[in-house]
């Protein structure tokens, strides 16, 4: 027991269900990327390479943020907050912000680019998980929510203006979902429903393309080499691939027809090469690695560790959720990676790094288990020896 309690123990069915997903992902990256990286960039493994790199590193940043105690993120929150708001700063900063589709949301690195915002979600779990549980009385009060609201709007501010409206509505979701766990009230969401009401008119009228892209969600069939191009692609991708899809490597849409299928659509090629039976397998893991983090936040040893474990797991649903939404034409068409799958080495490497962080708090919730249970062991022992003593003494 001694051991144990030192050694403590790691999620390892979680761990499997990831580096399941992530291998999956190499995989389908390569088959729905194969014949564009040929045309476009010379080579039909390029997007397999960088995934690649990006699975070995992310790897590494499970291996590293397992063994680092969580408590580490705790005292540097304000300086991992302040790197995550300067890298959206730096999107915009010419020379330095790489340009893409007419947004700017990659900074040039010497080797690679980086994706601010995907650094910034996990920047703000680590800053609301700490404030919230330092604070966690005053989240019962609408001025003990505002700090959240600050710096998640700040954040928010900075993705919408690259834009990036798509990440933008999952920090707002994030946001939403960890005030709720950290206590807030329900008449503080109806307070905040009615700005966010409001902002969503305000955010079409912006950007004209975005009313196009709700009028091609209601009825992509209007414009068929337009706005609704996209969709009507991901619906035959998703609809030719049947029950247990066309096979491996087979799909058809992937030949220049579906726009970004190795990226944000690559659930509609996984529908289509592997079928429905295959859609529900790689739902199913999702649910389970879903299932196994919030397990973890509620068996955390302290209330950091529970609000950061239970962060890490709404990003990660509501990603899942945003981007088969997507590609099934459920909610209009946005950008969203699907997570450790979907091409793009930052996303993969910043989500694994949030698989390390959860095993690193199940590693010491288990030693806290553990401790307890020796610790009560202990005291029922001393109680059994006391009623003994009593005993010999009546006699």
């Amino acid at each position: 027991m001694n051991k144990q309690a030192k050694g403590g123990k790691f999620d390892r069915a979680l761990c499997i269900v990831t580096v399941c997903l992530v291998l999956f992902g190499i995989v389908m990256v390569y088959s729905a990327s194969m014949y564009s990286a040929e045309i476009n960039y010379g080579s039909e493994y390029y997007f397999m390479y960088k995934q690649m790199l990006g699975a070995v590193l992310g790897f590494a940043a499970i291996g590293l943020m397992s063994i680092i105690d969580y408590h580490f993120l705790e005292k540097w929150k304000y300086v991992i907050l302040a790197i995550s708001i300067i890298l959206l700063v730096l999107v915009f900063i010419p020379g330095i912000g790489i340009e893409s589709y007419g947004a700017k949301r990659w900074i040039n690195l010497p080797f690679f680019s980086m994706q601010a915002s995907e650094i910034s979600k996990f920047g703000f779990i680590v800053f609301t998980a700490s404030y919230m549980a330092k604070n966690n009385k005053m989240m019962v009060k609408f001025k003990g929510i505002l700090p959240v609201l600050l710096v998640g709007g700040t954040i928010c501010v900075l993705i919408i203006l690259e834009p990036n409206m798509s990440i933008t509505l999952c920090m707002i979701m994030l946001m939403l979902v960890m005030l709720y766990v950290g206590g807030a009230r329900i008449k503080h969401f109806l307070i905040l429903a009615v700005p966010l009401a409001l902002l969503v008119p305000i955010l079409i009228m912006i950007e004209p393309y975005r009313l196009n892209r709700l009028m091609a969600f209601l009825d992509p069939w209007q414009s068929p080499l337009g706005e609704g191009y996209q969709l009507i692609q991901s619906f035959y991708s998703l609809g030719s691939g049947g029950l247990f899809g066309l096979g491996l490597f087979n799909s058809r849409q992937k030949y220049l027809f579906l726009p970004f299928s190795e990226s944000d659509f690559i659930f509609s090629i996984i529908g289509e090469e592997l079928g429905l039976m295959g859609c529900f397998f790689v739902i199913a893991a999702f649910m389970f690695m879903i299932f196994r983090s919030i397990l973890i936040a509620q068996k955390a040893p302290d209330r950091f560790g529970c609000y950061l474990a239970s962060g890490i797991a709404a990003i990660i649903a509501i990603q899942v959720i945003v981007n088969i939404a997507v590609v099934t034409g459920s909610i209009p068409p946005t950008g969203l990676p699907l997570p450790f799958i979907s091409a793009g080495s930052t996303s993969l490497i910043v989500f694994c790094a949030g698989i390390g962080v959860l095993e690193n708090i199940s590693r010491q919730s288990h030693r806290g288990v553990l401790f307890l249970s020796s610790g009560i062991a202990q005291n029922a022992l001393d109680k059994k020896k006391d009623k003994q003593k009593v005993k010999k003494n009546k006699k």
